[in-house]
């Protein structure tokens, strides 16, 4: 209630908030995450991780980590190298997971893998897992999707995998695997 000090009285005035229509969700447009892996090797562990940012594509990127949620009318593309034009400097939004070896013959793997909903909608989820060998990781990604699709309610497709694997030399390896959603600037251009 609001108080109309001219004319004495208490009278109700509808909030600026209850004025508009409701709202309507609405999809954004349909949606391509490429993922892609690459390797990379330096002489530290971070160098080599840009070095493997780079041989994918995305080494001029800032990149914004996600918590691997796929959205609706999404699709996932395989690809070698990323091919969304990223401008020096911009977001990056992804999903990756990266692991280093340091020794000589030592050996680093990472994935990323993704189960689609089963209804057409596109919608799904992605898990990153890092170990030692492909194999490992192979086997924590399973694991980690069977365990987060049966605690949702609806049905999954099958499981879908891109790892790699890198051995150093001595000097530091990287192993990469990314999932590239969306780039945007800081500002205007």
């Amino acid at each position: 209630m609001i108080h109309d000090a001219s004319r004495g009285d208490l009278r109700a005035r509808p909030r600026p908030d209850r004025l508009r229509p409701p709202l309507e969700r609405t999809f954004p447009a349909p949606l391509t995450i490429e993922i892609g892996a690459a390797t990379g090797a330096g002489p530290t562990a971070m160098s080599a991780f840009d070095a493997a940012l780079r041989d994918l594509g995305v080494g001029e990127a800032n990149l914004i980590r996600l918590s691997s949620v796929i959205p609706p009318r999404a699709t996932v593309e395989r690809i070698g190298r990323v091919r969304k034009p990223i401008p020096w400097g911009d977001r990056l939004y992804c999903v990756y997971a990266v692991r280093h070896a340091c020794e000589r013959g030592a050996t680093a793997a990472a994935g990323i893998g993704w189960a689609l909903r089963d209804d057409g909608s596109g919608a799904g989820l992605f898990v990153e897992h890092e170990a030692d060998t492909s194999d490992e990781v192979d086997a924590l990604i399973r694991a980690s999707l069977a365990d987060m699709t049966r605690h949702r309610g609806d049905g999954f497709g099958p499981v879908q995998l891109c790892t790699v694997d890198a051995t150093s030399d001595g000097d530091p390896a990287c192993a990469l695997v990314l999932a590239a959603y969306h780039t945007i600037p800081w500002g205007p251009r």
